[in-house]
């Protein structure tokens, strides 16, 4: 009886060039359509490991981790000067999932600067913001802004210490006026104190301080009346 022999199956052959296109490990420059280029590693035809990425349209530059094609674990954002085309830091810290979170480093391009915590690229949780007038704001963040409890101090030498809300001097808190040698005590609603106390505090080293000092009042409850205002402050929250 003769025997019948069939011709091998075999895949078709976009199937093996689309198997030696696929990107894993480490590779160099690749080029993508519009103009973007990456070298670095890779998992899966995604960009996954340590890697290097610039965009066309902007010349911007990341270098750091990579996590199944997005920007996650530690790296630095730089973007090129209009001008003289040298390279500027605009974030140096971690990253999850393509945007800024945990903690970094962020330059304004006014020359501010960020140093705390981040979150779904927001400031979020504890951080230190220097601002172009020379004041600091260190405390808590919340979707971009000041929000629970924070200390700002001012280029005179003045400070408030005590609650923010949505970026603004809210709840109980304490205004130190250094150049007058005074102290605010009180509570605070949209950056506008509603009621307190008004104290002497080192009046006599103050650079710009009263020429009598404050006359003593004396309250039959002070303790009671705070409490009453923060009371109101609180119904105001909810």
């Amino acid at each position: 009886m003769p025997v019948i022999k069939y011709p091998r199956i075999r895949d078709p052959l976009f199937y093996e060039w689309d198997k030696k296109a696929q990107k894993c490990g480490l590779r160099h420059t690749v080029y993508a359509v519009n103009g973007d280029q990456y070298t670095g590693e890779w998992l899966d035809n995604l960009k996954h490991g340590k890697g290097t990425q610039i965009w066309k349209s902007t010349g911007a530059i990341y270098s750091g981790d990579w996590k199944f094609g997005k920007r996650d674990g530690y790296g630095s954002y730089s973007i090129p000067d209009p001008v003289t085309k040298e390279y500027k830091r605009v974030y140096t810290g971690w990253w999850e999932n393509d945007r800024r979170g945990g903690r970094g480093v962020f330059f304004y391009p006014n020359g501010e600067q960020y140093d705390g915590e981040w979150s779904n690229g927001l400031r979020s949780g504890w951080g230190q913001m220097h601002y172009k007038d020379g004041s600091v704001y260190e405390g808590q963040w919340l979707t971009d802004k000041p929000n629970g409890q924070g200390v700002l101090r001012l280029t005179n030498g003045n400070r408030y210490e005590g609650g923010w809300k949505d970026g603004k001097k809210h709840g109980p808190g304490k205004y130190f006026y250094t150049d007058k040698g005074q102290l605010l005590e009180g509570i605070w609603a949209a950056d506008i104190p509603k009621c307190g106390v008004l104290v002497d505090f080192g009046r006599d080293n103050a650079p710009a301080s009263t020429e009598f000092p404050l006359p003593e009042i004396e309250l039959h409850d002070p303790a009671g009346v705070l409490a009453e205002a923060r009371a109101m402050s609180d119904d105001s929250h909810n």
